[in-house]
């Protein structure tokens, strides 16, 4: 897997050159292919060949393409992410019910738990031992919305209590843009190992064709929750092509998986492929969460 995180923010031409990714601009870049994990397209001027588009999805890329306001709108998903995709679309369309509740209590745990981390990080020890509690209490499902609790207590502590995960604001919309990119990381993921993005275990949501992307990607969160109250955007009028930089280069940073030291691009891999082992076998004990260390 590649580790290159490649963003054209600029009006260029991409093609595929002897196994590069050649960017024309108003000078010439090459990247070669097997070392980019992530395009990033923020320029809706720019073109692209089908014989580029073609090399990315078949060596599992992620490319990302942003609409007019540079925010990611779209991805490259293939049709085929494995060879035995049929297989693992019949697994998964035969998941458990009961033990996907319990796959997601343990996902909402760890998010408490890592959004905890980051309220501690932040020197408001009192709400972090409150979020703690609450993932003590999450149960199968999470039926009494710990998550949702949770969340209330832990961005009025982080941004005050006017604050509002519905404001158009520079906070959320980094927010939303680093969640995007999430997104589209472990969508990659869940492809590559045959499954639906459409079907998830707790996201269910008949307009949303990421719900199993949007289960999946929540314990991932707070380390960009971290990263946009280190950028301090709420001085900011606007996100800035260096901010947005920053949050993207967040997939990179170092995490902890299953005892490894390791990128948090291949923590993601790692964790998606354990999550769908989990569900395949009806067992726990293949999870393998991430272990932040901010």
């Amino acid at each position: 897997m590649g580790w290159r995180i490649v963003v054209v923010s600029s009006r260029s031409k991409l093609e595929l050159k002897n196994n590069f990714l050649v960017i024309r601009a108003e000078s010439v870049k090459r990247v070669h292919i097997d070392e980019i994990s992530v395009l990033l397209i923020e320029n809706t001027g720019s073109a692209v060949t089908v014989s580029l588009l073609e090399t990315l999805w078949s060596k599992k890329i992620a490319v990302i393409f942003c609409d007019r306001k540079k925010s990611p709108g779209a991805q490259l998903i293939p049709y085929y992410g494995c060879h035995d995709c049929s297989h693992k679309l019949d697994n998964q369309l035969r998941w458990d019910r009961d033990f996907a509740d319990e796959v997601w209590a343990e996902i909402v745990r760890h998010k408490i738990r890592n959004q905890a981390k980051v309220l501690y990080l932040e020197e408001k020890p009192e709400f972090g031992k409150m979020l703690d509690e609450y993932a003590s209490d999450v149960t199968a499902g999470d039926k009494t919305n710990r998550e949702g609790h949770a969340a209330k207590v832990y961005f009025n502590a982080l941004f005050g209590h006017e604050f509002s995960r519905s404001d158009e604001c520079t906070i959320n919309y980094c927010l939303n843009y680093g969640y995007a990119i999430l997104m589209s990381t472990v969508s990659r993921e869940i492809v590559s190992n045959g499954c639906l993005t459409q079907l998830g275990i707790f996201h269910s949501n008949v307009y949303n064709q990421f719900n199993l992307s949007c289960d999946l990607m929540e314990p991932f969160r707070p380390l960009i929750d971290k990263k946009v109250i280190d950028l301090s955007v709420q001085d900011y009028d606007e996100i800035t092509p260096a901010m947005k930089m920053e949050i993207v280069k967040t997939l990179n940073e170092s995490v902890r998986i299953f005892n490894v030291r390791t990128t948090l691009l291949n923590a993601i891999s790692i964790y998606v492929r354990s999550i769908i082992e989990c569900l395949d076998n009806n067992n726990l004990d293949y999870a393998r969460f991430c272990e932040y260390e901010f």
